[in-house]
Parts: C-alpha cells; sequence; structure tokens
C-alpha cells in the first residue's frame, strides 16, 4: 500500500515538471514568434523608408534640374537653401535639407588631377586655417593623405612612416576623400580642431569652386590676402535676397586674378540630409547629388544610417 502511495506521488510531480517544462516551452515559442514578428514588421519599415528616402532623392534631383533652368545663379533666397517643412507620409514623416557643398573649401582641390600641389588653393586653405586659428602646418599632412605618393610634404607632413608606428597602424588613403570626416585619421588634427574646420570644409571628387552667393563670411574673407572685414560685412550686405548675377563687377576689384579664378555664383554639388520616421524606425540618408550642366542630376553617393 505504502508502495502503492510512493509510486503516485511520483507519478503526480513527474506529470507537474512534465506540465512545467512543455508550459516553458509554449511561453518561449510564442516569446520567440513575438520577437520574430517584430524583427519582421522592423525590416519591412526599414526597407520602406530606405525606398521613401530614395523616391525623395529622386524628387530632390528633379527641384534642382527645374532650379537650374530657371535660375542664372544659386543663392540663399532659393527654395533648396531654405528648412524644408516636415512632410507627413502614411505612418510617419520625412524631414529633408539641402546644403550647398561650394559653399566650404574643397580639400581634394589642394592636389592636382597630375598629382602636383595647388599652390593657389594651398594658399586659400593657409588663410582659411590661419582665420580658424588653427595651425596652418596642418595643410601639410592634408595633402600627404591624399596625395599618391610617399614622399612627405616638408614641414610637419605624415605619409605611412608615421602612421605605421600607431597603433592600431594603418596606412595613408593616398586618393580624394571621399568624406571630410576621414580628417579624423590624419596625424595633428584631433577631434576639437575637426570640430572648428568641419562646417567650412568639405570632399568633392573634382576641383570646385567656391560659390560666393552662399559661403560663409569667414570663406570670404579667406578668399584673399587683401579683403578686410569691412569689405566682407558689405559683401554679405550686397548678396542679400538674389545674390550676385555677375560676381566679376564686385569681385574684380578685390581679388587677386588668380583669386579670381577660385569663385562662382553656380552651384553643381549639393548634400541632401534626409530623416524618414515610419512607426518605430529612423532612417537617416545622406546623399551628395551633382547638377550637371546639361540639365541632369545624379547621386555620386549617398549612406544610410538609423537613430
Amino acid at each position: 500500500m505504502l508502495k502503492n502511495k510512493n509510486n503516485s506521488g511520483v507519478a503526480m510531480i513527474t506529470a507537474m515538471m512534465i506540465v512545467a517544462i512543455v508550459s516553458l516551452i509554449t511561453i518561449n515559442l510564442l516569446w520567440e514568434n513575438t520577437l520574430n514578428t517584430r524583427k519582421t514588421i522592423s525590416n519591412i519599415n526599414r526597407d520602406q523608408a530606405i525606398q521613401v528616402a530614395i523616391g525623395v532623392e529622386s524628387w530632390i534631383k528633379e527641384l534642382l534640374i527645374q532650379d537650374a533652368k530657371t535660375s542664372e545663379s544659386d543663392h540663399l533666397g532659393e527654395f533648396w537653401a531654405r528648412q524644408l517643412p516636415n512632410l507627413p507620409i502614411d505612418g510617419g514623416s520625412i524631414r529633408a535639407e539641402i546644403y550647398d557643398l561650394q559653399s566650404s573649401f574643397n580639400i581634394n582641390n589642394l592636389v592636382k588631377q597630375n598629382g602636383e600641389i595647388d599652390q593657389n588653393q594651398l594658399e586659400f586653405f593657409v588663410r582659411l586655417l590661419s582665420n580658424l586659428n588653427l595651425n596652418p602646418i596642418i595643410a601639410n599632412a592634408i595633402i600627404d593623405w591624399i596625395d599618391s605618393d610617399q614622399y612627405t610634404t616638408y614641414p610637419d607632413g605624415a605619409e605611412d612612416d608615421i602612421y605605421m608606428k600607431l597603433n592600431p597602424a594603418y596606412r595613408t588613403a593616398n586618393q580624394k576623400m571621399i568624406s571630410i570626416s576621414e580628417l579624423l585619421a590624419i596625424s595633428s588634427i584631433n577631434t576639437e580642431i575637426y570640430k572648428v574646420m568641419e562646417p567650412y570644409v568639405t570632399s568633392i571628387p573634382e576641383y570646385s569652386k567656391i560659390n560666393v552667393n552662399t559661403a560663409s563670411p569667414l570663406l570670404l574673407k579667406s578668399l584673399d590676402d587683401g579683403i578686410s572685414d569691412s569689405q566682407v560685412k558689405r559683401l554679405i550686405e550686397e548678396r542679400r535676397g538674389t545674390g550676385y548675377d555677375d560676381i566679376a563687377v564686385t569681385f574684380k576689384p578685390i581679388l587677386d586674378s588668380n583669386n579670381l579664378l577660385n569663385v562662382t555664383n553656380k552651384t553643381n554639388y549639393f548634400q541632401l540630409k534626409l530623416l524618414v520616421n515610419i512607426d518605430n524606425i529612423s532612417i537617416l540618408m545622406y546623399s551628395m547629388i551633382k547638377r550637371e550642366p546639361q540639365n541632369s542630376a545624379s547621386t555620386v553617393y549617398r549612406s544610410f544610417g538609423t537613430i
């Protein structure tokens, strides 16, 4: 009799354990199913957000093409230079900002296509660094980063012999900068220096001129050694509204003939910053857009991130 009772007790405990294990397995399966469903929904929303971003990019390119057909110059009074309103979409919103990349100094201008240093652009950049209260010798390390050789630019340049001694070690790019963030990899440029430089420099893949209708006062002052603060103030005041249609009339008297070659009132390169929100997903897209003279526009590159 006692044996039967013990057997019954063991059977009951075993049954309870089986029920508990089955319950845990069921709960785990339900939880995994819930997670998989959430992941699927998130992936769908992410893919949708990316497609929306690319679609908006195409729309912006068409607007820039139309702008080129109706405007003789590019200036801060045009639609693209203003903060675009948030656009509602199904399940979310879009926020877009367009920047004139030719309002900044193009780092890649420092080295010509044939590999030689562009002395005129180097002098321009040195003036910019000085006006930013930064050491002008930074320019030499940047030149060594983007030129194709391993000969150190004197003084204070830096080629592989410097970077390979670091931990971790790495090599110079020896090609044009793709992103201005590459400056953080260059010797003599730390985070603080980068933060000072970043608003005034860009990395366009080919030679580009400064658009005087969109350039900052500090960029305008850096165009020539002889430009005074009062002249910069006058230039900013005179360009309000529609900017300069004929830059020669205004800038020929104040710029050296070589420096006059560095300026324009037209822009070919723009950056689009796009934030797409769909439900719980936020996609941030940056794209460089090149507007061609033949009334067309192309995407030079684009990058995506989540926030």
